[in-house]
């Protein structure tokens, strides 16, 4: 008559029934309150009036199992029973639930009027977790609630391995469960949870995305080559994953094609470049731990670079082995090979040594990275002389014998006049002008004079208008 809502009365009524034990009218009077969730597949247990039946229901467990005391047990609880095992009897798991009246009830509720994830999670507090994937499956819902009603469970109470037991026993090729798997992977990626993603990955015989979690492994919070020497045994992991997936290829290839659909793919080629890569990673290894522990190395960077980052840390590597040798001549073959390998732009790497080297003052160091680069046979006509040129923006700090000597080293006239132009020594720029071609020396001793009026240079700017 008042127009109140009667939800309420008719919950307190249900859940009076259940405490005097009265199961099938609890039932009777629940059913006018509680409704079936709009969402079956929602990240929640539910409404909080299905909650509390199932934490009352739970709470007043017998330990009465009807096999062997059907004598105790009341006519309702029986009728209760039947009429529940029918409702969802391919989910029966063994021992207590099944022979349990008020386990039957909690299910009766739950697949009435509770979400997947509470019936899931219900089968996990009580040790079924065949059924909870049973049911997931068969409802096919989505990887969020296997994340947060199975898989977060597992892991935190230890059952990871039963957990993918069970995944295999019920689909020994995992392909049913393949979503489900990537999912818990990328949760795993996003906690920064890397073992127990590296341990999933092998159960899931994801070789290729294993090889990259051995790589993190190897690389992450290394400060120097001396640390990374003590995490080599990653490296062996990541050649032995990607030899495993090679062999798993060429098999599959000559017989019917295997659904690999959500293992990661890769082309042989590829990964023949990645074993390539571990291989030339593992010899950078062992120069550069080397050079640490003998206190050859000069370099320290906020980062330490290896060849599993992009061309410019790559290009940091070959900079790094040139530079952190006895000499020169001892890392350049590395160095060459990582250059050649990844089809870096060599000449760069060469100006950022030569750099280097001016600011350690090595400046015959130069001139044996000069002669290493024309040796290394593909260079191009002017590597040298360009090496040279970028390095003597820093000329007012080479002394001036050296600064000669590297100029002097310099192929190219026109590059020699350039050098001596720039480093303000403008009579050895007329002396070479001179002697070039006429109209091009007329061109050049144009030039240097122009200069020499420019910077207050009398003497020079004489000997030029006397030679013109």
């Amino acid at each position: 008559k008042s127009g109140l809502d009667p939800g309420g009365a008719w919950h307190a009524w249900g859940m009076a029934c259940l405490k005097a034990g009265n199961l099938s009218s609890a039932r009777e009077k629940f059913n006018r309150c509680l409704k079936p969730p709009m969402d079956l597949n929602q990240l929640s247990q539910g409404s909080r009036l299905v909650q509390d039946v199932i934490q009352y229901l739970e709470s007043t467990v017998k330990p009465v199992l009807i096999t062997d005391d059907d004598y105790f047990t009341t006519l309702r609880e029986l009728e209760a029973t039947l009429r529940t095992r029918s409702l969802s009897l391919e989910m029966m798991c063994e021992g207590k639930i099944q022979h349990n009246s008020y386990y039957q009830e909690c299910l009766f509720y739950l697949h009435s009027y509770g979400t997947n994830l509470a019936i899931i999670s219900f089968y996990m507090r009580h040790d079924c977790m065949r059924e909870a994937l049973l049911h997931l499956l068969n409802k096919e819902s989505p990887s969020e609630v296997f994340i947060e009603g199975i898989f977060i469970p597992s892991y935190e109470s230890g059952k990871l391995h039963m957990l993918e037991n069970l995944l295999e026993t019920i689909d020994p090729g995992l392909e049913s469960w393949g979503v489900y798997l990537i999912a818990a992977c990328k949760y795993l990626q996003r906690k920064n949870y890397y073992h127990i993603l590296y341990e999933l990955q092998q159960f899931m015989k994801d070789h290729v995305r294993a090889a990259m979690t051995c790589i993190r492994f190897f690389t992450h919070g290394a400060k120097s080559y001396t640390e990374l020497g003590g995490k080599q045994t990653w490296l062996l992991k990541i050649k032995d994953h990607l030899k495993v997936y090679l062999q798993e290829v060429s098999r599959s290839s000559g017989r019917k094609k295997m659904a690999f659909t959500f293992r990661k793919k890769m082309s042989a080629t590829d990964v023949s470049r990645h074993i390539n890569t571990v291989d030339l990673q593992m010899e950078v290894t062992k120069f550069l731990h080397q050079c640490e522990s003998s206190g050859t190395s000069q370099m320290t960077g906020s980062s330490l670079p290896t060849l599993f980052g992009n061309n410019n840390m790559k290009m940091d590597v070959a900079c790094k082995v040139i530079l952190e040798g006895k000499n020169i001549e001892e890392g350049f073959g590395i160095a060459f090979r990582v250059l050649q390998d990844f089809q870096l732009e060599a000449t760069e790497v060469y100006i950022k040594v030569a750099k280097q080297l001016v600011k350690q003052q090595k400046y015959s160091e130069i001139r044996q990275l000069l002669k290493c680069v024309n040796e290394s046979g593909v260079a191009a006509k002017n590597d040298g002389d360009n090496i040279i040129l970028n390095c003597l923006n820093e000329f007012k700090n080479i002394p001036a014998e050296d600064l000669d000597n590297l100029i002097q080293d310099m192929d190219s006239d026109e590059n020699k006049i350039q050098a001596y132009v720039m480093c303000n020594k403008l009579r050895s720029a007329y002396l070479v002008s001179v002697r070039q071609e006429k109209s091009r020396a007329v061109q050049l001793v144009q030039h240097v004079r122009q200069l020499a009026e420019s910077t207050g240079d009398d003497v020079v700017k004489a000997i030029c208008a006397q030679w013109l």
